[in-house]
């Protein structure tokens, strides 16, 4: 217990400690606009990835239907934000967004997560592009193709740190819990937790709503920073964005997926100049690690304090 109030208290302190960080240098004007856009954005990007994760690299289910729970948080604050600008009105349209989308995420779970492989992810990727027709059906409500624009600019960094510390502090304490150990065993085999008594349906469903909540928030900071939503941006494209973070940081790492948003949003901002050939880059990359990294970066590693104190302890005596 000791040890545990030590490792979370460090973690604490680190967290503190880059806050503070980036706050000094944004007040120095060392990060300018630019770079402040693209730190959120990099943000709002492990948001996604993480829950992502949860679903495809700890549960083991092949979700394409990200997008779609992103499009509901995003439309959620849309629709709320511009009618009440205000910070409370964003939150409750977080909030209202979260629900929906975890509600959503149930309803179409439990009949969809019976299936596996690549028919799973074609009925996920269905229930995406109902999401995505029905908001362009919207009328007046969502305001069709056309989207909503000129959303208050509610999202800033601090908001997004806060937000990306928190959904990556709940997963991880999700899949330290009997929950998520049930999830990782059924990742591994199904027919064998099932046998031991693991329900593994309920399983699968909790680890797709907790992902499909998450992307819903990630889509309401979207909204927040962008300052418009159009049904588009929330096409296959989206999911497969995100998916290509995931993969390339490591299936069933969250340490990983933090550093694979990381590098190829510098990857995307460094190559902002060449942009006639930046997407060749983008690719050419990917496919390196691909071919010589095929478990991604990280593979499965995690970083893990307690085992650096453990080692650390080990040396001294």
């Amino acid at each position: 217990m000791k040890k545990n109030l030590k490792i979370n208290a460090l973690w604490l302190g680190l967290l503190l400690i880059g806050y503070v960080l980036i706050t000094v240098l944004v007040s120095a004007g060392v990060l300018n606009a630019f770079y402040i856009q693209i730190f959120e954005q990099i943000g709002i990007n492990i948001i996604m990835a993480v829950g992502l994760n949860l679903i495809v690299g700890f549960s083991g289910q092949f979700s394409l239907g990200h997008a779609g729970f992103m499009a509901i948080g995003a439309y959620a604050v849309a629709i709320i934000g511009s009618k009440s600008p205000t910070y409370g009105a964003f939150f409750a349209a977080m909030l209202v967004g979260a629900l929906i989308a975890g509600a959503v995420a149930l309803t179409v779970g439990i009949p969809t997560l019976r299936l596996k492989g690549d028919y799973l992810a074609i009925a996920t990727l269905g229930v995406s592009e109902i999401i995505r027709i029905l908001i362009i059906n919207g009328g007046e409500l969502t305001n069709g193709a056309a989207g909503i624009t000129y959303i208050p600019p509610f999202t800033s960094w601090q908001m997004v740190y806060l937000f990306a510390v928190i959904t990556t502090i709940l997963t991880i304490n999700f899949l330290r819990s009997p929950m998520g150990r049930s999830t990782l065993a059924v990742r591994e085999d199904e027919i064998a937790a099932e046998s031991v008594g693991v329900h593994t349906t309920k399983v699968k469903v909790t680890a797709f709503v907790f992902g499909a909540i998450t992307a819903s928030i990630a889509g309401s900071l979207q909204a927040g920073f962008v300052g418009s939503v159009v049904p588009k941006d929330y096409s296959f494209t989206n999911t497969i964005n995100i998916l290509i973070i995931v993969v390339f940081g490591g299936l069933g790492s969250m340490t990983g997926t933090v550093v694979a948003a990381v590098v190829l949003g510098v990857l995307n901002m460094l190559l902002q100049d060449v942009s006639s050939i930046r997407m060749i880059v983008y690719s050419l990359a990917l496919i390196l690690v691909m071919i010589f990294r095929p478990g991604g970066l990280l593979g499965t590693w995690e970083l893990s304090l307690s085992k650096l104190f453990k080692k650390h302890k080990e040396v001294k005596e």
